[in-house]
């Protein structure tokens, strides 16, 4: 069940810390920092439109963080903002504690950081082709901003080059090399394209993880199993319905996963798929909605959260761009047991409305925080979102 939400709370002319810190490229150079308060927007963003289950409630937890995507928590309670198009990565604090962000501090200035992560109190961002890390990163904060390069040598393609990246159970960090077209095969240029690499801390030992991956902006690993599962993005072009977009399970290292041969597990493609057939390949554990644009995936994670959303994954549809009427912009349940998807249903919808066509939200990224709740980023609206149940009666047995 469903219904419409009653309440909602905006953070309205609060102080917006703009510490700009320029890149630069050699190793623990030392930026400066400037500051200059602006007000927050204070547009609607539609929150009472949404649908929740009942006992679920969505509030906004910072606001002025153009184009939010990619997001990561410090041990001390930063929360770190990676970006596509706006070139910036954000620090955001809850002074606090009460779940509205009163500082948006721009803490440095690149080309498409879209990835970050957090290790060991290191925050590592991920550009096209380069990876840098900001040791102890938030002891940095209002001072000299130092940086290391790890690597700067992956492909530059901006073609769906831009990062999501994470730390696996395993202690390595997984970074994803989407394909750099709509469909073609270049590997023989470089075998890194549409794969998902992994390498320790430091960038050494770097090798091929998974292959045949298009274009994935999420993954993460089963909290029982410790697997991989990631979303990858479904090609353009084959019309409003095909191909689906897919989420996959790893077992193994190695696997392929279709691309550019087969896409979905069952569409041979038009140009390669006459090379190999579709049997060659791992089926998605999953097909989801052509053009959903599924990104981050996340298993439920914490005790808000009522027993029966345990072993349940949120996946964030970011929504299509080339459909003839829009599809995605929600975040979707999947229901998984012993490796299969039993279910799926959605968790959050309401940023696409299906008649006008108009759209107010698209979800990007997923963080759970230490109470259990469930943070959510949106590049059209610029800011992030924090879900709770409110029933913590009966969120409490579980």
């Amino acid at each position: 069940m469903k219904k419409q939400l009653y309440r909602i709370s905006y953070l309205v002319m609060v102080p917006l810390l703009i510490l700009a810190c320029k890149e630069t490229k050699p190793e623990n150079k030392e930026t400066t920092n400037t500051e200059k308060s602006i007000p927050l927007d204070s547009t609607d963003l539609a929150l009472l439109d949404l649908n929740l289950p009942d006992g679920f409630e969505i509030k906004v937890y910072a606001r002025g963080i153009d184009g939010a995507r990619s997001m990561a928590m410090g041990d001390k309670g930063t929360l770190f903002v990676g970006t596509r198009n706006e070139n910036k990565v954000y620090a955001i604090k809850d002074i606090d504690g009460d779940y509205n962000a009163e500082t948006v501090v721009v803490l440095d200035t690149m080309e498409m950081p879209n990835g970050v992560t957090i290790r060991n109190g290191d925050l590592y961002v991920a550009q096209v082709g380069s990876l840098w890390k900001y040791p102890a990163i938030e002891s940095q904060l209002g001072g000299e901003l130092k940086k290391e390069l790890i690597y700067d040598d992956y492909p530059t393609e901006f073609h769906h080059g831009w990062k999501y990246i994470a730390f696996g159970p395993d202690d390595k960090l997984y970074v994803p090399v989407g394909a750099p077209c709509n469909i073609c095969n270049r590997t023989d240029e470089d075998e890194r394209f549409s794969t998902i690499t992994r390498m320790d801390a430091d960038g050494s030992n770097r090798e091929i993880y998974v292959k045949g991956v298009r274009n994935s902006v999420g993954f993460t690993w089963h909290p029982e199993t410790g697997e991989m599962w990631f979303t990858d993005n479904g090609r353009d072009m084959l019309g409003d319905d095909t191909p689906p977009c897919e989420l996959n399970r790893v077992v193994e290292m190695g696997q392929h996963f279709g691309y550019p041969f087969c896409h979905g597990g069952i569409v041979q493609d038009p140009e390669f798929g006459n090379e190999r057939p579709c049997s060659d390949f791992v089926a998605p554990a999953q097909q989801l909605g052509a053009h959903v644009a599924p990104l981050a995936i996340k298993f439920k994670s914490g005790n808000m959260f009522p027993s029966s959303y345990d072993g349940k994954a949120f996946i964030a549809e970011h929504g299509s761009w080339n459909r003839s009427k829009k599809v995605g912009y929600r975040i979707m349940l999947a229901d998984i047991k012993d490796g299969e998807v039993e279910s799926m249903q959605p968790f959050i919808d309401g940023w696409l409305n299906d008649d006008t066509q108009k759209v107010t939200g698209r979800p990007v990224d997923l963080l759970w925080l230490q109470d259990g709740s469930l943070l959510i980023s949106d590049d059209y609206g610029d800011a992030i979102y924090r879900v709770t149940y409110t029933d913590t009666q009966v969120a409490g047995i579980n």
